[in-house]
């Protein structure tokens, strides 16, 4: 064989094994690219995830920080309610004491003056004498303990005791002058444990055993509160609207008027 044949024959057995050696350069280059092409997408899913994951977190903060709010906006409505009712009885005994008060006086004056007509002779009635008082049945007392005791649980923010204790003294008491106000405050304190079905019915209960009692629109203003957190928006509106039609100089008309304007 001659030099040349040689040549070129090496030339021939040495091309493949370069063509090899390219080939094996270059998958190796697209594996690497590749890899850093999917480290990079790796680090992004990464920094997507932790940015949901904090968000995440934000919005269950966020959630909690809302319910919590709720929750003292009902412990202040109920802690307003209880002023309210409170000043309205101090009022109202106010009345009743002035208005006893100016009956004895007109009693006395009227003795006294049927007494100076017949000159003081025997048998009239004796000036400064006050009519019996009849006394008040035993259970009056006692009645009237059981309320402040749920009042008491009330202002305390026990709402659970509270509501079972107001219950209790309605059925106890349900011919009572406060049994009203003992449903009315039993609604009121299950709203306040968001339990607002159960306080719309015990609220519809004040209404069909006392549709004349003055808690009457307030019972109803705690019912389209209790419709509008349940996500009745349409029966809520239709309370509101029933208060301003059928109570329209109540406080709870007022109250219900800017709802509706709010709405």
């Amino acid at each position: 064989m001659s030099a040349w044949a040689l040549l070129f024959a090496l030339q021939l057995a040495c091309v493949p094994a370069h063509a090899a050696l390219f080939d094996d350069n270059e998958a190796r280059g697209r594996i690497d690219a590749l890899k850093a092409r999917v480290d990079q997408l790796e680090r992004s899913l990464l920094q997507r995830l932790d940015a949901i994951e904090a968000k995440s977190a934000s919005l269950v903060d966020l959630f909690r920080d809302v319910e919590q709010i709720k929750g003292d906006i009902a412990k202040l409505r109920g802690q307003y309610e209880v002023l309210t009712y409170e000043l309205e009885q101090a009022q109202k005994r106010q009345r009743d004491l002035y208005l006893d008060l100016d009956t004895r006086l007109r009693k006395i004056e009227a003795g006294a003056s049927a007494n100076a007509a017949q000159g003081g002779e025997p048998g009239g009635a004796a000036a400064g004498t006050l009519p019996a008082v009849p006394a008040r049945p035993a259970d009056v007392a006692g009645e009237q303990r059981a309320y402040d005791v749920a009042l008491d649980q009330f202002k305390s923010g026990n709402y659970q005791a509270a509501a079972a204790s107001f219950q209790a003294f309605f059925r106890s008491y349900p011919k009572s002058p406060l049994a009203p106000s003992a449903l009315y405050w039993a609604g009121n304190a299950q709203y306040a444990q968001k339990e607002f079905r159960a306080a719309i019915a015990t609220q519809r209960q004040l209404l069909a055993s006392f549709p004349d009692s003055q808690k009457v629109p307030d019972a109803l203003l705690n019912i389209a509160s209790c419709q509008i957190e349940i996500g009745e928006s349409t029966a809520a509106r239709r309370t509101l609207e029933e208060i301003v039609a059928k109570y329209p100089t109540s406080e709870a008309a007022g109250k219900a008027r800017q709802r509706l304007a709010g709405r």
